[in-house]
């Protein structure tokens, strides 16, 4: 391939990708129903999803030729930027076909659905950090702010006859009300988080340390406040729990579509909105933003208002999933989210970042260790690994974009 590189029409292009989603489509039918091997597990199904999703792509590639052109071309710069925004998907290919290798049972649907319903309340605090991320901050408070939701929202709705109730003499409450109740002081501490930023000027990664101390010590009074002194609160209300442990099809998590429906909300801020335009204004640069008109000082408080919501909204679906509380909820939280963004291809230097991108670093990362755990791979190891990775994603995202952080 020269340097200039080789055009190829958009619709031939199109036509290939079509043809191999054909092509893996009809071979997940030959292995479905005429081998009937049980060791190959759902791999059929996951084949034809893989040929549906390629065919797709090519069918989008045909109708995008007027807005991205008739050709496309294939050069050396082309290639190289490509396996550099997909080089970690390429590695995370290669290491699922190690596990399928080493045990067969993870080309199971029941291990997709696990899979999808452990990333989704990550997924949620991960879209809160990466508006914070994207400004070129940071949010470190995320984790303490789903622990303090979390012990809000289960302290009010315990089982009236529960032995250990965190309030003995409350009424059982609409369900509405902890729950609301829980995001918003959630929302309370982003606004002060957004205060401290837009006002004195001081660097999210202090402001929101700070705040993460003095959550971690609120939640820690609340939860020792008698008659519960510190205990784990459980006998969760069963209508609570039901808010992420409903089984769709007695098969899919409800904690996927709640996913699924924030994503594109978010997806709709970041992109449709003036709010979202501006968030990548003052991250790009924030000088420029301000003399352009942007209202820098409600934009960083609406960012980190929004984030408090979303760790809020998390906290309580992982209270639900877990069906209690305690005031050690969501330790930790905030650093795997941040390398989620940082995976998915949110720049730390700010201004560049996509939600699908996000999505994509959630579930790189929630498949490593699903998968790692899976074929009984050593805890330590598994830390070693998602080191690795977050250094790597750094690496080629300073390449990418040829940035560097701390001039």
């Amino acid at each position: 391939m020269d340097q200039e590189g080789k055009a190829v029409p958009r619709r031939k292009f199109a036509a290939v990708f079509m043809a191999a989603g054909i092509c893996f489509a009809i071979f997940g039918a030959i292995l479905g129903l005429l081998l009937h091997i049980k060791k190959i597990y759902d791999l059929p199904g996951f084949l034809a999803i893989i040929g549906a999703c390629l065919f797709m792509y090519g069918v989008l590639q045909t109708f995008n030729t007027g807005r991205k052109g008739e050709e496309v071309l294939f050069s050396r710069k082309s290639a190289k930027s490509f396996f550099l925004n997909y080089a970690l998907i390429f590695a995370l290919l290669v290491l699922i076909i190690i596990i399928i290798f080493i045990e067969p049972r993870f080309m199971k649907f029941d291990v997709l659905f696990d899979i999808l319903a452990q990333s989704s309340i990550r997924l949620i605090i991960a879209l809160g950090i990466c508006i914070t991320l994207l400004i070129a901050g940071t949010d470190l408070s995320a984790g303490r702010m789903v622990g303090l939701a979390a012990v809000i929202s289960t302290s009010m709705l315990q089982n009236p006859d529960y032995a250990h109730r965190f309030f003995p003499n409350l009424p059982q409450v609409p369900i509405i009300l902890p729950i609301l109740l829980a995001i918003f002081a959630c929302g309370i501490f982003g606004a002060i988080n957004g205060f401290l930023v837009a006002k004195y000027n001081m660097h999210p990664f202090i402001a929101t340390l700070a705040s993460s101390v003095s959550i971690y010590g609120i939640c820690s009074l609340y939860f020792d406040m008698p008659p519960n002194n510190s205990q784990p609160i459980g006998g969760v209300r069963e209508d609570f729990t039901n808010l992420a442990q409903t089984k769709l099809f007695d098969k899919v998590s409800i904690l996927v579509p709640i996913a699924i429906a924030v994503t594109i909300l978010m997806w709709i801020i970041l992109n449709k909105t003036v709010f979202g335009k501006n968030i990548y204004a003052i991250g790009g640069n924030m000088e420029a933003a301000r003399v352009s008109g942007v209202n820098v000082f409600k934009t960083l408080m609406g960012i980190f208002i929004l984030a408090g919501v979303l760790y809020g909204f998390g906290g309580v679906l992982e209270a639900a999933r877990t069906a209690g509380a305690s005031n050690q909820y969501g330790y930790g939280y905030e650093l795997d989210a941040i390398a989620a963004c940082c995976v998915g291809g949110v720049s730390l230097a700010g201004g560049i970042g996509k939600i699908s991108g996000i999505v994509t670093g959630v579930l790189i990362f929630t498949v490593i260790q699903y998968g790692l755990q899976f074929i009984n791979v050593s805890p330590m190891w598994q830390q070693v690994i998602k080191g690795i990775i977050i250094v790597v994603a750094v690496a080629i995202d300073l390449s990418k974009y040829h940035k560097v952080l701390w001039h």
